[in-house]
């Protein structure tokens, strides 16, 4: 789009410097240089060249909303006439039947970001992976929900001391999901979310064993 019109394309904070250079994207999930399979266009898009978004950038009467916790400073916007558009920051409830596990950066951020939607007033709601809703308390309970379900298992699942490739083995066994490169890398990087913020918490502790790190539910 950008190379037929050139537009301009604005992007937030750090947001616009996974724009300008998306190779950050597949070997932030990976936690290295990342391999061929998740070099494709679903996670190594073509670059682009953003600009850092600023209030100032917005078209006049546009309002930026801060959505931090599924990435690192994701933005909706409101526009002058009460539409709130809420860009990934939840799913749908199909979405969340099929996927199970929805990636998240920043699970305490992320849980914060759904209170606030859940009492946000508007028009109509705009989520990208949603319909278009003038109610979206229901389904920011229901993302809610969803997250402290998983919180849980995994809690529960690290009563008995467990390495992360067990503990991934069994949410995906408990879910029925099936693993490839992808999902080793989107859900892998939520689930290392998930024991952050159980953490940090206070729910579950880290600890070396045999060089192995192990979590357990304290």
């Amino acid at each position: 789009m950008q190379e037929k019109t050139r537009c301009k394309i604005y992007a937030p904070e750090i947001e616009c410097d996974f724009t300008r250079h998306p190779i950050l994207e597949p070997s932030f999930l990976y936690g290295g240089n990342p391999p061929k399979e998740l070099r494709g266009k679903f996670l190594l898009a073509h670059e682009s060249d953003a600009e850092y978004l600023t209030p100032e950038s917005l078209p006049e009467g546009f309002e930026m909303i801060e959505l931090k916790g599924h990435f690192f400073n994701m933005a909706g916007f409101r526009s002058p006439d009460g539409v709130v558009y809420l860009a990934d920051c939840l799913s749908s409830k199909e979405t969340l039947e099929k996927y199970q596990i929805g990636f998240i950066y920043d699970v305490l951020a992320y849980l914060e970001t759904l209170e606030k939607v859940k009492s946000m007033e508007g028009r109509i709601f705009v989520p990208s992976h949603a319909p278009v809703t003038e109610d979206i308390a229901e389904l920011a309970q229901y993302n809610i929900n969803k997250v402290n379900e998983i919180a849980e298992l995994i809690t529960e699942l690290c009563a008995q001391p467990l390495c992360f490739e067990a503990l991934l083995k069994k949410l995906f066994d408990h879910y029925s999901l099936v693993m490839n490169f992808q999902q080793y890398a989107l859900v892998g990087s939520t689930v290392k979310s998930y024991l952050t913020y159980l953490k940090d918490m206070g729910k579950i502790e880290a600890c070396f064993e045999d060089n192995m790190l192990v979590w357990k539910k304290v």
